[in-house]
């Protein structure tokens, strides 16, 4: 059933193929790549590879598989959104991973970025704030084979203290300030990636330095609200 419908809707997204197509996502997923993905600038092969790969049509309720690859984000339950594959794969390459890293994820959502991330780093910690999305993506890391990822369903602007330091830490819902504790957990030489922001929000990656940390701007988003402990600190001063 699943399949039909898919098929449906790529034949409704200028992605048509032969009815004995022995994968017609597959070729969904190529042509996500190269014309939302590679075509916007998008550069580190081993992303772009993950991208082809990962299939996207399982982390999204089944009234919305028609629209898996299509350039636009989608609802997910529990008033929250699976980013657009654009997005996913950018942050994903503004960490630099090289297969080995140890990751943090805030924010597992339907567990998509954490697919993505789990072929890229050695390990992934990832923690989601609603226990509903925290046991369907487990379900469904488990469908796909991602056995080097590990779900908490807690608050993530506390982060994962007793695994930290982390090579890379990714968040997928944006507090007005970054939290001090994921600030905190990040590895010397190790990058956060994360959305700040109130209603303009900017994407940032921040490095950890010797001296301390570099922090850059590097795309306009919009992201669900960060939730939980960071709601209480919306006005704080930006920490230094």
């Amino acid at each position: 059933m699943l399949l039909v419908v898919l098929l449906g809707g790529l034949l409704g997204t200028g992605c048509p193929g032969p009815k004995d197509d022995p994968d017609p996502t597959a070729r969904a997923r190529a042509g996500m790549v190269e014309r939302q993905i590679a075509a916007r600038g998008v550069k580190d092969e081993r992303v772009l590879q993950v991208m082809r790969e990962v299939p996207r049509h399982l982390f999204v309720p089944p009234d919305q598989a028609s629209q898996a690859y299509a350039d636009h984000p989608l609802p997910i339950g529990s008033g929250q959104t699976i980013s657009q594959p654009y997005v996913v794969a950018f942050m994903t390459e503004q960490l630099a991973l090289k297969g080995t890293e140890r990751v943090l994820e805030i924010g597992t959502g339907s567990g998509y970025q954490t697919a993505v991330l789990s072929r890229l780093a050695g390990k992934v910690f990832s923690i989601e704030i609603r226990p509903e999305l925290s046991a369907e993506a487990t379900e469904r890391l488990k469908a796909v084979g991602a056995a080097n990822v590990q779900i908490r369903t807690a608050d993530g602007f506390y982060g994962w203290p007793e695994e930290a330091p982390f090579d890379g830490i990714l968040v997928t819902a944006a507090p007005e300030t970054i939290p001090e504790p994921l600030l905190a957990q990040l590895a010397p030489g190790g990058r956060m990636v994360i959305p700040v922001g109130g209603f303009y929000q900017e994407l940032k990656v921040i490095e950890r330095t010797p001296d301390g940390f570099r922090e850059r701007s590097v795309l306009p988003v919009r992201f669900v609200p960060f939730v939980g402990e960071a709601e209480r600190h919306r006005g704080d001063p930006a920490p230094r």
